[in-house]
């Protein structure tokens, strides 16, 4: 495929144009760039109408059936990261795309990103931040997470990793996971026992149809009471009415959410009222090192595919 036709169509905010990977790919071939959402189905259409290559940097933007109809040329599309909820891989694989991602470049970040938010939900330091600021000299127990159960659900790259530092800060950790290998070197149990015993439970699946709403209302009530819910992996892998229910009625100790069902969160969404919930915005594997191994790993999978030896495919024909 000499000189083929690349398009990104949707880096905003800009994460890729900055890196050294954009840098290492305009200096070998032209690109269409494009530093705005899309905003609609249409427009992305018409963004790649003509491409063969496409580099997806936002799970915003929906790689649907029609789009893949809309776009005959079409023949690669290189994910910027793992997850494929946004795009529909048995379409591509009809229409003859070839659909890479970026796995485990982001591991460390996101795994470090989970122990953050769950030391900053167990210590409470939101709250006794603030108030330290206004003059008050706040007193009472926080949670020490020495000692105490970690339950991890999906044990990739990220899962794996995390578990790695519950361990090493001296938390007993347990897992479930959809392909369970011994060999992996961590205490496997069933799902419902992991809910039940767990002092935190943090979620590593990808979002699929076998795991939309995969925590829901009966699983968020096995946790207990003292528990902190993590999730670093997607929102709609757990039943947002049923959390928020369980939180506001503290029915859990509380929970470190970086993803949610809708994206950007909207003002005054209920979750923002809570004061048992350490909110971030889907920031957990941006770092100047993982974005910058992840987007040139993209970039390598373009030119290997053009090679002939196509890399990290999550679907293909």
């Amino acid at each position: 495929m000499p000189n083929p036709k690349i398009v990104i169509p949707d880096d905003y905010p800009p994460v890729l144009a900055p890196s050294q990977a954009y840098q290492n790919l305009t200096s070998r071939t032209a690109v269409d760039y494009y530093d705005t959402l899309p905003g609609s189905e249409e427009r992305l259409i018409e963004r790649l109408r003509d491409a063969e290559i496409v580099f997806n940097i936002r799970s915003s933007c929906k790689f649907s059936a029609n789009v893949f109809a809309a776009c005959p040329r079409m023949r690669m599309l290189s994910i910027w990261g793992t997850g494929t909820d946004n795009i529909d891989l048995a379409a591509a694989v009809r229409h003859g795309v070839t659909v890479t991602n970026t796995p485990g470049v982001s591991a460390p970040s996101i795994a470090e990103h989970s122990l953050a938010l769950m030391l900053a939900v167990a210590r409470q330091i939101p709250r006794i931040d603030a108030q330290v600021r206004q003059g008050q000299w706040p007193r009472g127990f926080v949670t020490q997470m020495y000692g105490k159960t970690l339950g991890i659900i999906g044990l990739g790259a990220i899962g794996r990793r995390f578990a790695e530092l519950g361990a090493g800060i001296g938390m007993r950790v347990i897992a479930w996971t959809m392909h369970p290998n011994p060999a992996l070197g961590f205490e496997l149990v069933e799902l419902d026992q992991l809910l039940r015993t767990s002092d935190v439970v943090s979620i590593h699946l990808r979002l699929s149809d076998q795991t939309r709403g995969f925590l829901g209302p009966r699983q968020l009530g096995l946790l207990k009471p003292t528990a902190i819910l993590v999730n670093t992996a997607r929102g709609a892998l757990v039943d947002e009415v049923g959390l928020l229910e369980t939180l506001s009625s503290r029915r859990i100790a509380g929970a470190g959410l970086d993803v949610f069902d809708q994206e950007p969160l909207p003002p005054g969404h209920p979750l923002t009222k809570l004061d048992n919930v350490v909110l971030t915005p889907h920031s957990a594997g941006v770092t100047p090192e993982a974005l910058e191994a992840g987007l040139q790993l993209s970039v390598d999978n373009v030119w290997n595919f053009l090679a002939g030896k196509p890399t990290y495919v999550v679907a293909g024909p």
